[in-house]
């Protein structure tokens, strides 16, 4: 992320400190070799929505591409501006449908401003029909959503179809993270009953308040993964009445990928405990390594 988005929160992200009263859910687990290999397809994924829509359809993004490639693209889209780049397709090997989205480019502008759009809104019912009133989201996040929530639908019923599968799994790094959150909430309302649905996300700011991360908990397979000292995954602050769900793997300096149980898990092994304010992080930790996978556009 860009230092803008940094400093425009720096009053809110201190507040992010593990409270005294909070107490870690369950003991903290370490992954094993195994468990975290089995998310390099996934970070392939993730990684190649930085890359241009062109490249993505084509499947020709360099690296990223270059190690799923069994993956059948079906649509792309976006500007890298006002709209996110995002793709859709299908893996032969994890015979799942990919629906993944970019994350946040410093180089655009208007992409940090979305990132600041912090004000809490209701879901537009039109697309989230029948959830509570008392879900909200960060506004900027949920606009920017909208604007490929269609296009994303249609393209995973084309590809659903198209290659037989009732398997749907959303990725995403940074903004992207927060945009596939959202997605993985939208689809399955629109989607026929059945089909499964896994997230995995990358860098993951907080996207909703209390409700939000229980209905998610509630109805949803997340696992959001952060990386050190990252201080996005402790924003916006949870003064603001924003709460990550639970399904937090934290990558700690050792190199241990801790699982770590519950909302916002206050443990320093966790994110909350590792990073307690703004000043405590470093932001170069944002993009990686995920075992040995960074998120940027230069390998396209």
């Amino acid at each position: 992320m860009a230092s803008i988005f940094i400093a425009t929160l720096l009053g809110v992200a201190a507040a992010v400190h593990a409270s005294p009263a909070l107490v870690s859910r369950q003991s903290i687990t370490a992954l094993t070799t195994s468990q975290i290999d089995a998310f390099t397809s996934y970070t392939y994924f993730a990684s190649a929505a930085y890359c241009t829509p062109s490249t993505t359809l084509s499947w020709s993004c360099g690296a990223s591409c270059d190690n799923n490639a069994g993956f059948e693209p079906v649509a792309s889209g976006g500007d890298g501006n006002r709209v996110q780049y995002w793709y859709v397709g299908y893996d032969r090997s994890l015979d799942t449908v990919i629906v993944a989205h970019q994350g946040t480019n410093p180089s655009q502008i208007l992409a940090l401003v979305t990132d600041l759009g912090l004000i809490l809104d209701g879901l537009d019912s039109s697309l989230f029909p029948g959830l509570s009133s008392d879900i909200k989201v960060h506004s900027g996040f949920q606009d920017d959503q909208s604007r490929t929530a269609s296009d994303i639908l249609s393209s995973v019923q084309t590809a659903m179809s198209k290659y037989a599968t009732n398997s749907v799994t959303l990725v995403g790094h940074s903004l992207g993270a927060a945009l596939s959150l959202l997605d993985s909430v939208y689809l399955p309302l629109w989607l026929p009953a059945g089909t499964t649905f896994q997230t995995i996300l990358y860098g993951l700011p907080r996207v909703g308040n209390q409700a939000f991360a229980d209905y998610v908990d509630a109805n949803l397979h997340v696992t959001h993964i952060n990386n050190l000292k990252d201080p996005i995954p402790i924003l916006p602050g949870m003064l603001l009445g924003y709460v990550h769900p639970s399904g937090e793997v934290h990558i700690t300096k050792s190199g241990e990928w801790a699982a770590c149980p519950g909302q916002d898990n206050p443990s320093i092994q966790c994110i909350v405990g590792d990073v307690p304010n703004i000043f405590d992080s470093d932001e170069a930790n944002h993009s990686g390594p995920y075992n040995g996978i960074s998120m940027t556009a230069v390998p396209c």
